[in-house]
C-alpha cells in the first residue's frame, strides 16, 4: 500500500525495527506518511523481508539511515492490537545484545509466541495479537467449574496453561482440602523472626536493588517471596511483578501457591511446555499489563512487563537458568538488567547461591539476607557418608542404606533416592569382547532404555545428546557373542531393582523420561503429598524446591558424580546438588537422615556437607579460584566452531585465534581516549587459547572445537570481542561457528 511513497533517506522518517534474524542489531524502513504520527519506539509493525514479511518491534525513530535509498524498503502495517512495549523492556534488549554480542531482535523476540510473530495474512487482517486478545479476554469471564476430586492434579494444572484469573477463584472456593492434598499451605504461615526481618528489610526497597535472600532448606524462603510480592501489588494496584523458577516440574506446584495466595490477582505463567495458543494469551496478558504476576522459567525474563515493580529469581544459582543452544543467556543475570532497567528491586534465593552471587553479597554490592534456621523447628538432617569401597552392593546401594530404607517403610514415612542418570543402564557393554554401545553420532554412549515394565519386557538404545535410537542387538556386533549386559544402573534399573530388595514398598519414580508424558510429572508428585510412595526415586529434577512433608531419608546412589570433573565449576555444582537433596529430607520431621555414598569420603566438599557449611565450602572454593585466576576472578568468552571434520573446526578457530592477536596488538596496549572522550579499556589483559576439541567433540554428527579468551577487567574482554567480531563477521566462514560470553561449561 506504500511502496510506492518517494521518502528521502536522509531526511525522511526511519524506524529502526527489531527482527528475529542473527545479521544486524536492527533493520532500517521508511515510514509511510499515513502512519508517520503512530510510529513510535515499542510499537509492532509488519515489514517485508526477502520475499515474505515478519513481525518486528520499533526500537527508535531516525531522520537517516546509511542504507542505499535503493535498497531501503517501507514497512508494510501497524499492528494496533499489540501492546505497546515499555521503554525499560526495550533497553534491556539493548543492554542483553551489547553484553551477548547479537542482534537485538534475536534476544528480544525469544519469548515472543510463533503465534504472535506470524504476520496477517492477505485475506484477513486480523492479526494474532488480536486473536489472543480476544482469548484473553474471554477467559477473563468465563465461570469457575470445581473440578471432581479425581480430576485434581490434572486440573489443578490449568494455571501452567495460561492465564490463572478464574482459576485462582477455583483453587480458593475448593479451600483447605485441595491445598492440603497438594502440599501447599491455603494459609500465611506466621512469619519467624529471621522471616520477618526479611520481610521489612524487602518492603523497604525503593528504586533498583539487588538483594541475596539465603536460606537453608526449608527455611521458608518461598513465604518470604510471597509476603514481598504481596505488599508490592498490594501498594500499587497496578504493580506488575516476575517470579522465576528453574524448572518446569516446579510450575504447577508455585502456581497453586500464588493461586491460593493471590485469589483475585491475575497471573500468567509461561514456560517453553504450554501450547503456544495458551502461551500466546499468557504473554499478551503480561505485556499489556493485565496480568499483575507472570511466574515462568527463565525465556519469562524476556517478557516485556510495563508495570514491572519487582523480581524474585528463586533456586538463582541453578544451572536451568543459562540458555545454551542457539542464543546463550543468563536469565539471572537478565533479571537483574531488567530491574536496573524499570528502577525496581530483584531478590535472588538460594540455599547455595552461585559464587558470582555470593562473592558480591560478601564484598557488599548485593544486600544479603539470612534465614538460617527450618522454619518446622526441625534441624537440618543427619548426614552420614557410605565408604562404598569396602562394601558389597546390592542394587547399587550399600547394606546400611537398603537397611535405612526399610525401617523408614516400615516407619510409614518416606524416603528418596538420588541418582543423577536416567534410563536403565549408562551402556550396553559384551562380556566377551568389551564391545560398548557408542553413538556414531556423538562422542556419547548410547543409553540401555526399558520401553516398557511389562513381561517381556523391551529394551533401546537410546542417546541423550542427539536423540537417535537403535533397538538392542541380539549379539554382539563385535564378535557375535550373545553376552550383552547393561552396564552400571540409572532410574529405571534401581527402581527394579528396588522393587525386588523392598518387595512391600510403593516405589514410584521421577525423571525427564517420566516428566515428557504431559501430567506424568505432577501425578507423581501429588501422590507422593497424599503419601501414596513410599519410595521416590529420581534425578536432579527432585533436588530443588519440593516441599515433601514426610519424608525423612534421603540416599544419594552416587556421591562421587563430578567430582573429578574436568570442569571447574562442578565441585560447586555438585555440592549445590547434595546440599538440594539432602534439603528434602526431614521439614516436617523430627528425626532425619542423609546417606551419601562415596568412594573418596576424605575429600574436604563432605567435610562441608556433613556440616551443612555452605558458607566455608564457598569462601574455601573462592580462595581456590583466585589463586587459579578463574571466574569470578576473571571474565570469559567462547568462540566454538563445528564441521564435518575436526581438523577444519579446529583450522578455522587457529585463522580467529590470528585475527584475534592482530586486534590485540593494532589495539595497543595502553588504555586511553576515543574520539568522544570515552575511555577505551586496555586489552593487554586479553588472552588467547589455543583451540581444543570440546569435551564432547562429535555431537549429531558433526565435530566441535573451542577456543578460549580470557581478561580479568570485564570491559576489556567486551571491547575485544566486538572488535574481534566485526573481523570474523566479514568473511563467510567455511564451517558453523558462535561466540558465548560467560560460558556456563568449558
Amino acid at each position: 500500500m506504500s511502496a510506492n511513497l518517494k521518502v528521502n533517506s536522509r531526511f525522511g522518517a526511519i524506524a529502526r525495527v527489531a527482527l528475529d534474524v542473527p545479521i544486524a542489531p536492527w533493520f532500517d524502513y521508511r515510514i509511510p506518511a499515513e502512519l508517520d504520527e503512530r510510529i513510535q519506539p515499542g510499537v509492532w509493525v509488519v515489514v517485508p523481508w526477502g520475499r515474505g514479511r515478519r513481525v518486528g518491534v520499533v526500537l527508535s525513530r531516525a531522520e537517516s539511515t546509511q542504507v542505499p535509498e535503493a535498497k531501503l524498503r517501507t514497512l508494510d502495517a501497524l499492528l494496533e492490537d499489540a501492546p505497546i512495549a515499555p521503554a525499560p523492556w526495550l533497553s534491556l534488549l539493548e543492554f542483553a545484545a551489547t553484553y551477548y554480542h547479537r542482534g537485538v531482535g534475536e534476544l528480544g523476540l525469544l519469548a515472543v509466541p510463533k503465534a504472535l510473530r506470524t504476520p496477517p495474512s492477505a485475506r484477513s487482517r486480523k492479526t494474532a495479537f488480536a486473536r489472543a486478545a480476544g482469548a484473553h479476554a474471554a477467559a477473563r469471564v468465563q465461570p469457575a467449574v470445581p473440578p471432581a476430586t479425581s480430576e485434581i492434579p490434572d486440573a489443578s494444572g490449568l494455571a501452567t496453561e495460561g492465564l490463572t484469573a478464574g482459576q485462582s477463584k477455583t483453587a480458593a472456593a475448593h479451600g483447605t482440602a485441595l491445598a492440603y492434598t497438594l502440599g501447599v499451605v491455603p494459609f500465611k504461615r506466621e512469619l519467624n523472626a529471621d522471616q520477618q526481618q526479611a520481610l521489612e528489610t524487602l518492603r523497604g526497597s525503593r528504586g533498583f536493588s539487588v538483594t541475596l535472600l539465603h536460606g537453608v532448606t526449608g527455611s521458608g524462603k518461598t513465604e518470604v517471596y510471597l509476603s514481598w510480592l504481596e505488599a508490592v501489588l498490594q501498594a500499587d494496584p497496578s504493580a506488575q511483578a516476575l517470579m522465576l523458577v528453574p524448572e518446569i516440574a516446579l510450575t504447577p506446584q508455585l502456581a497453586r501457591q500464588v493461586a491460593e495466595r493471590f485469589p483475585e490477582i491475575e497471573t500468567a505463567i509461561l514456560h517453553s511446555d504450554i501450547p503456544d495458543a495458551q502461551r500466546a494469551r499468557a504473554w499478551f496478558a503480561a505485556a499489556s499489563g493485565c496480568a499483575r504476576l507472570v511466574v515462568g522459567t527463565r525465556l519469562a525474563v524476556l517478557t516485556p512487563m510495563p508495570r514491572l515493580a519487582a523480581i524474585v529469581v528463586d533456586e538463582e544459582h541453578d544451572g536451568s537458568y543459562r540458555q545454551q543452544d542457539g542464543v546463550s543467556y543468563s536469565a539471572r543475570d537478565l533479571a537483574i538488567a531488567a530491574a536496573r532497567a524499570a528502577h525496581a528491586p530483584v531478590l535472588l534465593g538460594s540455599a547455595t547461591p552461585s559464587l558470582e552471587t555470593w562473592r558480591s553479597a560478601r564484598h557488599g554490592r548485593y544486600r544479603l539476607l539470612k534465614l538460617p534456621a527450618r522454619i518446622s523447628g526441625a534441624s537440618v538432617p543427619r548426614l552420614e557418608l557410605i565408604d562404598t569401597r569396602s562394601t558389597r552392593l546390592r542394587a547399587g546401594l550399600a547394606p546400611a542404606a537398603l537397611g535405612a530404607l526399610e525401617q523408614t517403610v516400615a516407619r510409614g514415612e518416606q524416603a528418596l533416592i538420588f541418582i543423577n542418570r536416567r534410563g536403565y543402564a549408562p551402556v550396553l557393554g559384551c562380556d566377551a569382547c568389551a564391545w560398548v554401545s557408542g553413538c556414531e553420532h556423538c562422542s556419547a554412549w548410547r543409553v540401555l532404555h526399558r520401553q516398557t515394565q511389562q513381561i517381556p519386557r523391551r529394551y533401546q538404545l537410546i542417546c541423550h545428546h542427539c536423540g537417535s535410537q537403535t533397538e538392542v542387538p541380539r549379539a554382539c556386533p563385535q564378535c557375535g557373542s550373545i553376552g550383552l549386559s547393561g552396564l552400571g544402573r540409572g532410574t529405571q534399573r534401581l527402581e527394579e531393582e528396588l522393587l525386588e530388595c523392598l518387595p512391600g514398598a510403593r516405589i514410584a519414580r521421577l525423571d525427564r523420561d517420566v516428566a515428557r508424558r504431559r501430567g506424568a510429572a505432577q501425578a507423581v508428585i501429588t501422590a507422593v503429598h497424599e503419601g501414596d510412595v513410599d519410595l521416590l526415586v529420581g534425578t536432579q529434577m527432585l533436588a530443588k524446591g519440593h516441599d515433601f512433608r514426610r519424608l525423612s531419608l534421603a540416599v544419594v546412589a552416587d556421591g562421587d558424580a563430578g567430582l573429578f570433573s574436568a570442569d571447574y565449576r562442578a565441585t560447586e555444582r555438585l555440592f549445590a546438588t547434595l546440599m538440594q537433596v539432602s534439603g528434602r529430607a526431614g521439614r516436617d520431621i523430627a528425626q532425619s537422615q542423609v546417606l551419601v555414598q562415596t568412594r573418596h569420603p576424605e575429600h574436604s566438599l563432605f567435610a562441608y556437607l556433613q556440616a551443612h557449611d555452605f558458607e566455608g565450602f564457598a569462601d574455601a572454593l573462592l580462595a581456590e579460584r583466585l589463586d587459579a585466576g578463574m571466574p569470578p576472578f576473571s571474565h570469559h568468552a567462547l568462540l566454538r566452531a563445528d564441521a564435518e571434520q575436526l581438523k577444519d573446526a579446529l583450522h578455522w578457530l587457529d585463522q580467529a585465534k590470528a585475527q584475534g592477536e592482530q586486534c590485540l596488538r593494532s589495539s595497543g596496549s595502553e588504555p586511553g581516549e576515543s574520539a568522544e572522550n570515552t575511555p577505551i579499556p586496555d586489552l593487554a589483559n586479553v588472552r588467547i587459547f589455543d583451540p581444543v576439541p570440546m569435551p564432547m567433540a562429535r555431537l549429531m554428527g558433526r565435530e566441535r572445537a573451542q577456543l578460549l579468551v580470557e581478561s580479568s577487567q570485564r570491559a576489556s574482554l567486551h571491547a575485544f570481542v566486538q572488535r574481534w567480531l566485526e573481523h570474523l563477521r566479514a568473511v563467510r566462514a567455511p564451517v558453523r561457528w558462535h561466540l558465548e560470553i560467560d560460558p556456563g561449561e568449558i
